[in-house]
């Protein structure tokens, strides 16, 4: 059984995001309203991007990296994609969505069950800031995510695997978002390269990284996850790899 499906359907835990503050789960109002609502906080970006389930073109996952502090995490979405804006807020209303816990807590993720397509958006608080993602463009029927196993692994340093993969024929891919965790999906690294190719613990090609800290040294003949997301200009995951392996 694939990893990232164990992870999602039966180590996490769901929980529904309520708060007392969220007048608009009674009251709906727009995404643009709720960006005039909070004019006094500074406008900050969410990292996020969106695929469908393996094999499951009516389910959906929206990924998102909540940074410390986040806060009253929100989903929007347009009806549809036919004549719509993406950068107009006032087509992006707010839906309340179930929502899971990846690699330990690195990632979280909402699930979408719906066969439609639409433009969805992720917002979230912290101190003085509102966070919001940019629009993401749900390809599910259109395009839907390939999930793949294939990967290269080689060892041009000892503990330091080198990955590289194929596109499988998908010609829109923008970047590259590399994760490792330990044999429990416990996140120990997430990188994002435009390459297809990333070492571990080498950020000569590195773009852009969610690690705190160096992440740490592997351990001979320990087994780990290698993740890989292939992602559109429009922050769809055009393509899923993972693959376990064992350190060399």
């Amino acid at each position: 059984m694939k990893q990232i499906r164990f992870l999602l359907f039966i180590c996490c835990s769901i929980s529904f995001f309520s708060c007392s503050e969220d007048s608009d789960i009674t009251t709906p109002r727009n995404l643009q309203e709720y960006i005039d609502a909070n004019s006094n906080r500074e406008l900050d970006e969410v990292i996020a991007c969106a695929a469908n389930a393996d094999a499951n073109l009516a389910l959906s996952y929206i990924f998102y990296y909540p940074v410390a502090g986040a806060s009253q995490v929100r989903y929007y979405e347009t009806d549809g994609i036919d004549g719509v804006d993406e950068n107009d807020f006032t087509n992006y209303r707010r839906e309340i969505l179930s929502e899971t816990d990846v690699f330990g807590g690195k990632l979280s993720m909402f699930s979408r069950s719906s066969a439609t397509e639409s433009w969805c958006i992720v917002t979230f608080l912290t101190d003085g800031k509102l966070h919001k993602s940019n629009p993401i463009r749900l390809k599910n029927a259109t395009n839907p995510t390939t999930w793949k196993e294939e990967v290269s692994i080689e060892y041009p340093e000892t503990l330091k695997p080198k990955f590289s993969w194929s596109d499988f024929g998908i010609t829109d891919n923008a970047i590259y978002f590399q994760v490792i965790a330990d044999a429990d999906a416990d996140f120990m690294s997430g990188t994002y390269t435009y390459d297809a190719y990333f070492q571990y613990n080498n950020v000569s090609n590195v773009v852009l990284n969610i690690n705190t800290a160096t992440p740490a040294d592997l351990v001979l003949d320990t087994t780990y996850i290698f993740t890989l997301m292939a992602v559109s200009e429009d922050n769809w995951v055009n393509l899923v790899i993972e693959k376990s392996f064992v350190a060399n």
